[in-house]
């Protein structure tokens, strides 16, 4: 596919032995009676303990992460379905490319400081041996997977924020060559959405959150410096450049770096002060460089051929198993993304406020060196006027709110669009990490939560989060819908999407 620049845009199609997609079939075809929906595994790879700094990244070390109950998952969904054919749906950030910073040694491309310290930049060679790397680490999970479609189930891939490297063509043949499909529709990899059985709608959620949207799902790809390159979101930049370089906290729980100033104290005096004093200055530099990168990447125009739209329409309707009118309407479905505003990506990283404190300080010293020259007044009066303008400064920091916690609303206000676009009864979500179950305009709306390594406490000993999942069956006149909690060896219902919506005791996470 050749870009405007006169480069080729790597296109990821699906096998070719495919059957190819056909405007006269009507309506595409339905798939297996059951499915299963989970999302946000952040599956990455594995780092040894650091014996100087313990507990830095310790949602990475092998005795924290265990794909134990996603491998008997698959066995449970087994159960449920008496051995009938399943299609299991991974709805969005199954893979975290994000977190991974080890790079290749020796390399066959030049890797800067900075992708050492903080992970390399989604180029498609980089992003395929990130792609290998974290599959070998999990031996296990991937053998599974694979028996699972020996089985005769279907595996199906949408891409979320955290995994947009699974747009390179490259990063997706390692994926078909580590689960070895038996046959090329058993495993299918959609841009961003899924309908299952006619009836429910499958997105990751980002396309509804202004600082994780894909801005273009059909067309990904950015030129930088002359190289090829996915697009990232500023969520996943700022988690990349900022905190990847504070081992501290746990990137998929907000309450690891959202805590009363009490708590932040204790924090910083039990871990930080030992093992990075230097956490504000940490802090400061990445966040004027996430500021930078993300502006810089997110106003370059996305590599594009208008000739092969309608060919990357129809490829895109097909593994989606949708029709073209439906990839059109969903794509403009998505948000605006934040990267427009600098402004607001400013305050959600504070730089606003640091900002105009240095901007505070540098009017009291002009207008103290003034007065001091003028009339020889001491610069005991700096400190006089430095009070005075304080207050209008703590009023605008009070004032700040973060947009970030908006997502959910934001996203369930689309609910019923979104339904009436696919034309279906029900849209299955993951993104927020807050499993729920409600129901919008008459359509049901289940999301599944996360099953990431996400924990309260340094040392990982406090779980958050439940592993959920939706399970849509076969019922008496059509399929129905629940969300169904897994407890390592079985399942219980939470609650049936078509009955009376309850979200009480599912526990939360953050947005990813």
């Amino acid at each position: 596919m050749v870009g405007l620049t006169g480069g080729l845009v790597p296109h990821a199609s699906q096998d070719e032995n495919e059957a190819p997609y056909t405007e006269r079939r009507a309506v595409p075809r339905r798939g297996p009676a059951y499915t299963a929906v989970i999302s946000d595994l952040h599956i990455s790879d594995i780092e040894p303990p650091d014996p100087k700094r313990p507990a830095w990244r310790r949602y990475k070390h092998a005795d924290v992460v265990d794909d134990g109950p996603l491998i008997r998952l698959l066995a449970h969904l087994r159960e449920l379905s008496s051995g009938q054919p399943v299609e299991l749906v991974l709805a969005g950030d199954i893979f975290d490319f994000d977190t991974v910073i080890a790079a290749p040694s020796p390399a066959a491309f030049p890797i800067s400081w900075l992708e050492r310290c903080r992970g390399m930049v989604p180029e498609e060679a980089r992003s395929a041996w990130k792609m290998q790397r974290i599959l070998s680490h999990h031996p296990a999970l991937v053998a599974e997977l694979s028996r699972f479609m020996a089985d005769g189930n279907l595996l199906v891939f949408i891409i979320g924020n955290h995994d947009l490297e699974l747009h390179w063509p490259a990063v997706q043949a390692e994926l078909r060559q580590a689960l070895a499909p038996p046959r090329p529709d058993a495993l299918t990899v959609c841009e961003f959405f899924r309908v299952c059985g006619g009836d429910t709608l499958v997105m990751h959620g980002n396309q509804l959150d202004a600082y994780c949207v894909c801005h273009d799902p059909l067309h990904p790809f950015i030129e930088v410096k002359g190289r090829l390159r996915v697009r990232m979101p500023f969520g996943n930049i700022a988690g990349k450049l900022m905190l990847n370089g504070m081992g501290l906290f746990n990137p998929h729980v907000e309450s690891s770096f959202i805590r009363p100033f009490p708590e932040y104290v204790r924090f910083f005096w039990r871990y930080v002060a030992r093992q990075q004093p230097l956490l504000a200055w940490t802090w400061f530099w990445t966040a004027v460089f996430t500021l930078w990168v993300s502006v810089d990447e997110g106003l370059r125009p996305a590599l594009r051929d208008p000739a092969r739209l309608e060919q990357l329409v129809r490829d895109a309707a097909r593994r989606a198993r949708a029709t073209p009118a439906m990839v059109r309407a969903l794509r403009d479905v998505a948000v605006h993304p934040a990267v427009y505003s600098p402004l607001k990506v400013a305050r959600e990283l504070w730089l606003d406020r640091v900002g105009l404190l240095v901007l505070l300080v540098a009017v009291v010293f002009q207008l103290s060196t003034a007065l001091h020259w003028m009339s020889g007044v001491g610069w005991g009066w700096a400190v006089v006027l430095f009070l005075a303008l304080l207050p209008f400064y703590v009023a605008y920091s009070r004032s700040c709110r973060s947009d970030v916690g908006n997502t959910e609303a934001n996203i369930e206000r689309r609910i019923g669009e979104l339904g009436r676009i696919a034309r279906v009864s029900r849209v299955v979500m993951g993104h927020t990490h807050r499993a729920a179950t409600r129901r919008h305009d008459g359509v049901a709306f289940l999301n599944t939560g996360h099953w990431s390594p996400a924990y309260d406490d340094v040392e990982c000993t406090i779980k958050v989060g439940t592993n959920a999942f939706a399970w849509v069956h076969p019922g008496r006149d059509a399929r129905e819908a629940e969300l169904r909690v897994f407890d390592g060896e079985g399942s219980r219902c939470f609650v049936s999407a078509e009955g009376r919506p309850r979200v009480r005791g599912l526990a939360v996470g953050t947005a990813a």
